[in-house]
């Protein structure tokens, strides 16, 4: 169906932190290769070497190597394009199904070819042994659990969210929020017909 688009009919809490990709700065990659829009990174200014986890959209515009991350779990997912065809040692794949995440250890350096023009891919990183992350695309209305980190982030179209409280927040097509921290629990539900929504549930490795 399709709703109106409606602002947030509350305010969110404040461990919530709300953005919008439109908004995010895009940062050119030292290869010419693509640029990143970097969504989340903890703790906060902490480099490619020290993060805890991470979460980023990248477009890839020109073929050439993903840079390797010892000790870091790895989940890549197609938004836009035609894809990308990944490669080196034990990873041999096609990413080129949209909002279907792709999970590897990031401690090998891959090799990254087009599979037709510029892609747009969803990242998440985690330190591996310290954390342990989970990405689940939703199509129709659930029940999504606490966390004590982790992304809500819509493609498609417009969702409702209450969290167990009973505050509602209606969040437009990609948007959403992060947190460090535990959060409520959220009831969500599609607003428009073929709407999505991306959650990232990051807990600690011995939970």
């Amino acid at each position: 169906m399709n709703a109106p688009r409606l602002a947030s009919v509350c305010a969110a809490p404040a461990r919530l932190q709300r953005f919008s990709l439109a908004d995010l700065p895009a940062m050119p990659w030292k290869n010419g290769g693509g640029t990143t829009r970097e969504i989340a990174c903890q703790p906060p200014g902490a480099g490619l070497g020290a993060f805890d986890w991470r979460v980023s959209i990248a477009t890839i515009a020109a073929a050439g190597p993903f840079s390797a991350f010892p000790g870091v779990d790895r989940v890549i997912m197609l938004l836009d394009g035609a894809g990308v065809h990944l490669r080196g040692e034990g990873v041999d794949h096609r990413l080129d199904t949209p909002l279907t995440p792709f999970a590897f250890a990031g401690d090998v350096a891959l090799a990254c070819d087009l599979l037709g023009g510029t892609s747009t891919d969803f990242n998440l990183m985690t330190r591996r042994g310290k954390l342990r992350a989970e990405v689940r695309v939703w199509h129709a209305a659930g029940d999504i659990a606490a966390a004590p980190a982790g992304v809500l982030l819509t493609r498609g179209g417009a969702w409702q969210c209450t969290d167990d409280s009973g505050h509602t927040q209606h969040w437009q097509a990609d948007s959403g929020v992060w947190w460090q921290g535990e959060t409520p629990a959220w009831h969500v539900a599609p607003l428009d017909a073929g709407a999505a929504l991306i959650a990232v549930h990051i807990e600690t490795a011995d939970r």
